[in-house]
């Protein structure tokens, strides 16, 4: 937790005094008693708007929540923040992850009568919480750990000690039965945090001294969870138990486990918990893990390189000593072939000692000196457990994986799906699950939460909700229609505005189908849908000898043979098959040729089981990236969205794509998608930047004149006056997807600066109005209908008792939750300059959800965002296939994070780029 910086809260006579200040903190005096000069006027900081009220409209509903009442009997002390310093005898600092509970809970055993019997909230890392002070402001102690897991229990090029070595090294483990290390830990005080500023949160009073007190309850919960020898990721913790894991495939588990954390809310204080899930490598031996991880039949035929890779920091248990070690590497030569210098000393006649030395493999080492039988290592390499310069090897099938360690690589999609189906779980059996928890986690019995006076109701708390009416859409020939539960078809209904398709071909990349019998069927589902499609130009089947060459060259030699049926002409569409429905090899380059050299919209589709339905989802999107529209809503066809149909108004929709887990390197993209053509909400054009790699913040909505890149905010805003009748907008509603409430404050002043920036370059006495939302999927709150199965009604909204004690938001389940427990989406509303009245914002957000033109349902978040992050998925393809030279072509200037490039992003092509591409 960060220093008050002196600012202590008022303090009364009734209460203990703050300690001194340490020795090393000097109270700053002004110089000669000079008066500072004058600062420049900073611009003021935007903070997020307060709520102005509560909304109405919709039909009530009463629901549970998974967040559970807190209740305090005790405000009365404080919160200690004290810095954890911790060396080696050396002074070196300790940098292990890991070993920090372990010190400062041994220094909590052999201190605890000097630190007065306190009990530690300890984060891990560089802070500790105690309630009340310690006894002296400055703490030094010595601590020594039984380090058992450093012990040589393995062949090294130095002489082999430990429980497991021959010589003098077991005389003596008998008389030191393990070794020890010495710590050196320093607690040093930082500030202290009223727990009145609990209270305060009690009675919906917000604050940043809430916040930092919350933060240590938080602590607390992850400490209790320690204790249990849980996997701790954030705020979710996981248990050592086989009922919690699920194989995914590839040597993963899917771990089931707890989130949990505490909330602020206009109801007080509440317990958050819900069901988390992540994913650990399989334990057990290792070579049963790379088989699996690889998918190959035995280990002789396992990537080393790749093995490396995957191993390094695991930790794995040795037999037949059970000490467990973290993996450095792989040994170069296998282990009948890895030598290193073996000492041994011996005691002649006359009883001095002499050391002998001699060169020996790993593997004869184990087998002749320790009498351990291998049975297929001999030629597979060792795994190291030792330091770069000092290798200490372990022959592979010795070795078995701890539980409980993290996969932090990028699962396959057969292991995404895997996870997603295998971690759903209906409304009531998450209840249970839920209610499980909050028994098994015993927070009753944490002392510091007894101390802190926190109790914690075990019932789900009750909240009144409302399910707003789905809007009415229009169909083709001006019917109107009525969604039922959330979800509609094109059952005997045409597209609103079919599009025509002409001049087109379907390339097949080896796909086995009947592909006369496939346009014949496309043909026909297309004018049942109001679309008017010709028989295709020219069907392109693929060369029979590129089937195994590589995905470039395979779209290379695609486009020569396209370009030898149109030799004046591209086509204006392709319908592409492919062999397989989940797999990106083919659809990045194949992509990135069409949309960025060529500028032809295409449609990539697998035909394994092709009928009406499937035909019509493909219709769809081809539909709305040829320019035409499936349905509107009839409010909005009828200029009746309050505020949006009054004003020319653009609405934005913003996320940011960032690279697999573990994928440092790769350039995160930004995508903006912006509605044009008012008064339509349903047609969007997108613009896509790179950015330096895990960087949420967009950096390109505005650049300076001088640039090729005119910036992502004044490109969409020339395109809405081209595509509006030459209007500009007087409203702009911006959704932000993916930050996270920490990061609200950078949304309300940077990149909002940066758009009303770009606004005002194009026409410097141009204000329009702003709103900004943010949209997050990435929460724990679920909402449940009491004694029902079902999950809650599409259009389910909650605006009170669990949303923020001050600031605007509130939750929506705007989708039809199918399968699983619905997920609502938190809406943030930060800044509101257009005036809308809760219902009327309500409304539209509802009404954003219906005119996602890829499907039939509604969707769980408004469609400018779930556009944006179309965008930006299938532009980062582009970067994945790119092959970086210096010869292609950019949009949007290069960034650098820490000297490094970050590689442009292709210029789409000019007649793609207006295009709904991304559908």
């Amino acid at each position: 937790m960060d220093s008050q910086d002196g600012k202590m809260p008022e303090i009364t006579d009734d209460l203990p005094p703050p300690p001194p200040l340490p020795p090393n903190v000097v109270p700053i005096k002004a110089e000669n008693d000079r008066a500072s000069p004058p600062k420049k006027p900073s611009k003021p900081t935007r903070v997020p708007m307060q709520r102005p009220g509560l909304a109405r409209k919709g039909q009530p509903i009463s629901l549970l929540t998974n967040h559970f009442q807190v209740s305090l009997r005790s405000v009365d002390n404080y919160f200690y923040h004290y810095c954890v310093n911790l060396k080696y005898e050396d002074d070196r600092p300790v940098d292990g992850k890991g070993i920090g509970r372990k010190v400062i809970d041994k220094l909590h055993k052999t201190y605890g009568t000097e630190l007065g019997n306190k009990d530690f909230a300890y984060d891990g890392e560089k802070s500790l919480f105690t309630i009340g002070a310690l006894p002296q402001v400055n703490n030094e102690f010595t601590v020594v750990l039984e380090d058992i897991s450093s012990n040589k229990s393995a062949a090294g090029n130095g002489s082999p000690g430990g429980n497991d070595s021959p010589g003098e090294s077991d005389r003596k483990r008998l008389r030191r039965p393990y070794q020890t290390k010495t710590y050196k830990v320093e607690l040093s005080y930082a500030s202290k945090i009223p727990m009145q500023a609990l209270a305060s949160a009690l009675k919906g009073i917000d604050s940043e001294m809430s916040q930092e007190a919350l933060r240590v309850l938080d602590i607390i919960l992850r400490q209790n969870a320690a204790k249990r020898n849980c996997l701790l990721v954030r705020q979710s913790f996981f248990q050592d138990n086989p009922s919690n894991f699920t194989d995914l495939g590839g040597g993963v588990l899917g771990c089931r486990g707890v989130h949990s954390s505490f909330r602020t809310s206009q109801g007080g204080l509440s317990l958050n918990i819900d069901v988390s899930t992540t994913m650990i490598v399989r334990p057990g031996p290792v070579v049963e893990f790379l088989i699996a991880n690889q998918n190959v039949r035995d280990p002789y035929q396992i990537d080393w390189a790749k093995a490396k890779r995957m191993l390094k920091n695991l930790r794995v248990k040795v037999s037949p000593s059970n000490n467990e070690y973290k993996i450095v590497g792989l040994s170069e030569q296998p282990c009948n072939q890895q030598i290193f210098t073996l000492k041994q000393r011996n005691r002649d006649g006359n009883g001095d000692c002499e050391v002998q030395t001699m060169d020996i493999t790993v593997y004869d080492y184990f087998v002749k000196h320790r009498t351990i039988e291998l049975r297929y290592s001999g030629d597979l390499p060792c795994i190291n457990v030792g330091k770069p310069k000092r290798p200490t090897f372990i022959p592979l099938e010795l070795c078995k994986l701890v539980s409980l360690q993290r996969y932090t690589k990028a699962l396959t999609t057969i292991q995404r799906t895997s996870l997603v189906e295998k971690s759903r779980q209906k409304p009531q059996e998450r209840m249970s699950s839920l209610d499980n928890a909050l028994k098994g986690s015993n927070y009753g019995a944490d002392q510091m939460l007894r101390d802190c006076g926190v109790l914690i109701n075990t019932q789900f708390t009750k909240v009144d909700g409302r399910v707003l009416q789905p809007p009415k859409l229009k169909v083709g020939n001006g019917e109107d229609f009525q969604s039922r539960n959330g979800r509609w078809n094109f059952s005997n209904k045409k597209f609103i505005d079919p599009c025509t398709v002409d001049n087109w071909a379907v390339v097949n990349f080896s796909a086995r189908c009947d592909i006369r019998d496939l346009i014949r069927n496309l043909i026909r589902c297309g004018n049942l849908r109001g679309i008017s499609i010709e028989e295709p130009s020219a069907v392109i089947e693929e060369n029979g000898n590129m089937r195994r060459a590589p995905p470039l060259a395979r779209v290379e030699d695609m486009f020569e043979n396209i370009r030898s049926k149109f030799p004046k002409d591209p086509p204006r569409f392709l319908l592409c098959l492919l062999p397989e429905r989940k797999s990106p090899i083919i659809y990045g380059p194949w992509k990135r040729k069409c949309l960025s050299e060529f500028g032809i919209i295409s449609q990539c589709m697998a035909p394994i089981r092709v009928n009406d339905q499937l035909l019509t989802n493909v219709l769809l999107k081809i539909n709305a990236k040829l320019g035409g529209i499936n349905s509107y809503l009839q409010i909005e066809r009828a200029n009746q969205l309050p505020h949006v149909s009054a004003s020319p108004t653009v609405i934005l929709g913003m996320d940011v794509s960032h690279g697999s887990p573990g994928q440092s390197d790769v350039p995160s993209i930004a995508a903006v998608v912006s509605s044009r053509g008012w008064p339509s909400i349903s047609r969007y054009r997108a613009a896509v930047r790179t950015q330096s790699p895990k960087v949420e913040m967009i950096d390109s909505l505005f650049k300076p004149s001088g640039t090729d890149d005119d910036g992502i905010v004044r490109e969409l805003l020339i395109d809405f006056y081209t595509s509006s009748g030459k209007r500009k907008p007087d409203q702009i509603v911006i959704f932000r997807d993916g930050v996270s409430e920490s990061q609200f404050n950078q949304v309300l002043n940077i990149e909002f600066d940066q758009i009303i920036q770009a606004c005002k370059f194009l026409d410097e006495n141009w204000s329009p109005k702003f709103t900004l939302i943010i949209a997050q999927k990435n929460h724990h709150t679920k909402f449940f209908q009491p004694g029902s199965p079902d999950n809650v009604p599409p259009g389910t909204v909650v605006d009170n008792k669990i949303c923020h004690p001050r600031n605007y938001d509130f939750y929506m389940c705007s989708q039809a939750g199918m399968i699983g427990t619905t997920r609502p989406t938190h809406y943030h509303v930060l800044h509101d300059e257009i005036g809308f009245i809760p219902d009327d914002l309500q409304e539209l957000v509802h009404s954003l959800s219906y005119v996602y033109q890829r499907s039939t349902t509604a969707i769980s978040v408004v469609a400018p965002i779930r556009y944006a992050h179309l965008a930006a998925s299938q532009m980062g393809l582009f970067m994945k296939f790119d092959d970086m030279s210096e010869t292609s072509s950019g949009h949007g200037g290069v960034t650098a994070l820490g000297g490094v490039p970050v590689p442009e992003m292709p210029r789409l092509h000019h007649k793609v780029s207006s295009t709904m591409f991304f559908c």
